[in-house]
C-alpha cells in the first residue's frame, strides 16, 4: 500500500499548497479534508492542480465547497468575502463544477474515517458512509441544483431515526460540514466557533461527545482553524489556519500513532478576520500581486534560461557557417591550384 497524507483545509491557497507538495513522497495518496476553495488568492488554480493530481487524490467536501455549488446553482448568494469568481468565469467552469459534486462527503478506509467538519455521537462509522452516500447521490443526479436549493438551514440541528428525507440529509450536511460543539445527545451549536476551550457543560467538542460511537475508529477531519492542529490516538484535525497565516499540515497515516508522520508549511497571512470589508479586499489584492510576482519570477528566470539556450544555439549556428565557409574556400584554392599544376605540366 502507497502511503497515504491527510491534509487539511487549502481554501485555495495554491503557493503553500504546491509548497507542501514539495515535501510530500512524489507518488503518495492524498486525502484532502474539504474547502479546497474560496477565502484563499488562488481558487481556480487550487481546484485545477488538485483535479490534475488524478487517482493521488481523495477528497471530501466542505462548507465552502458546497456554497461554490450552490453559488454555481444559482441557489444561494456569493458572500463578499468570497474568492469564487475565478472558477465562476472560467472557460471550463463545468467542468470544474461537475468535478466538485462528484466529490464524497465521507471517505472510510484503513481504519480512518475522514470527513471535513464532525460527526454526531449517536453515529458510526458505517453510518456516516451511507448518509453521506445519501447525500452524494442527490448531488450526482441531473436535479442537484433543486437538491441544494433545499439544503440551507440550521434545522433539524439534532438527530432522530424518524426524520425525513429532506430533514435527514440537511442535518447530514451540516453535521459533516459546519458541525464543530455538539450536546451528548447529539444537538449541534451553530454560534461557537472558537477553540475547544469555550466548550461548557453541555457543548462539547465533537470528538469529546459521551459515548461517541466512531471512537472505534480515527477520525480525520479540518474546518476548526480556531482549534488548531489536534493528533490524539483515534483524532486527527487538520486546519491550522493557512488562510489566516498560521500553517497547512499534512499528516502520515499509519496504524499506529507511532507512525505517524508531521509535515507543516508555514503560509502568509492573507484573511484577518479582525479586518473590515475595505482591508480584506487589499489583503486580497497585495496576495494576489505577491503571488503574481513569485510566478512571474519563475517565468523570467526560466525565460532567462530559455534566451541563454538560443543565444548559445545561435552562436553555435554562426561557428558552424563560418566553418562551412572556410572549408568552401579552401576546397576553392585546393582546386585552383589543381587547375594550375595541370597547365604547367
Amino acid at each position: 500500500m502507497r502511503d497515504i497524507y491527510a491534509i487539511g483545509d487549502l481554501q485555495g491557497c495554491q503557493t503553500s499548497f504546491e509548497q507542501l507538495l514539495g515535501r510530500l513522497p512524489p507518488h503518495a495518496d492524498l486525502w484532502l479534508a474539504g474547502d479546497l476553495v474560496n477565502r484563499g488568492p488562488r481558487s481556480l488554480d487550487t481546484l485545477r492542480q488538485v483535479i490534475a493530481l488524478g487517482e493521488r487524490v481523495t477528497a471530501v467536501l466542505g462548507n465552502h465547497d458546497l456554497h461554490l455549488l450552490a453559488v454555481a446553482a444559482g441557489v444561494r448568494q456569493a458572500h463578499g468575502s468570497d474568492t469564487l469568481d475565478d472558477i465562476l468565469n472560467a472557460p471550463d467552469r463545468d467542468a470544474l463544477i461537475d468535478w466538485v459534486r462528484r466529490q464524497p462527503l465521507a471517505h472510510f478506509a484503513h481504519g480512518h474515517l475522514m470527513v471535513h467538519a464532525g460527526v454526531l455521537p449517536q453515529w458510526d462509522a458505517e453510518q456516516v458512509v451511507r448518509l453521506a452516500g445519501d447525500v452524494q447521490a442527490q448531488l450526482r443526479s441531473p436535479d442537484w441544483k433543486v437538491f441544494l436549493s433545499r439544503m440551507f438551514g440550521n434545522q433539524p440541528d439534532q438527530w432522530q431515526p424518524g426524520l425525513n428525507d429532506e430533514d435527514r440529509q440537511r442535518l447530514t450536511i451540516n453535521a459533516l460540514t459546519r458541525m464543530r460543539f455538539c450536546t451528548a445527545d447529539g444537538r449541534i451549536d451553530f454560534k461557537i466557533k472558537e477553540g475547544a476551550d469555550a466548550a461548557t457543560d453541555s457543548l462539547k467538542p465533537w470528538f469529546d461527545a459521551p459515548g461517541r460511537r466512531t471512537a472505534d475508529v480515527t477520525m480525520v477531519f479540518g474546518h476548526w482553524s480556531a482549534l488548531g492542529l489536534v493528533m490524539r490516538d483515534d483524532v486527527l484535525g487538520l486546519d491550522t489556519g493557512c488562510v489566516w497565516g498560521g500553517k497547512l499540515t499534512a499528516v502520515k497515516l499509519a496504524s499506529t500513532p507511532a507512525g505517524r508522520e508531521l509535515i507543516q508549511i508555514d503560509c502568509p497571512r492573507i484573511r484577518d478576520p479582525l479586518a473590515t470589508s475595505d482591508q480584506r479586499r487589499n489583503k486580497m489584492k497585495t496576495a494576489e500581486k505577491a503571488e503574481d510576482a513569485l510566478k512571474a519570477a519563475k517565468a523570467e528566470k526560466l525565460d532567462k534560461f530559455g534566451k541563454a539556450a538560443r543565444k548559445l544555439e545561435k552562436a553555435a549556428k554562426a561557428a558552424k557557417a563560418e566553418k562551412s565557409a572556410r572549408d568552401e574556400k579552401t576546397e576553392k584554392v585546393e582546386k585552383a591550384e589543381k587547375g594550375t599544376k595541370r597547365k604547367a605540366e
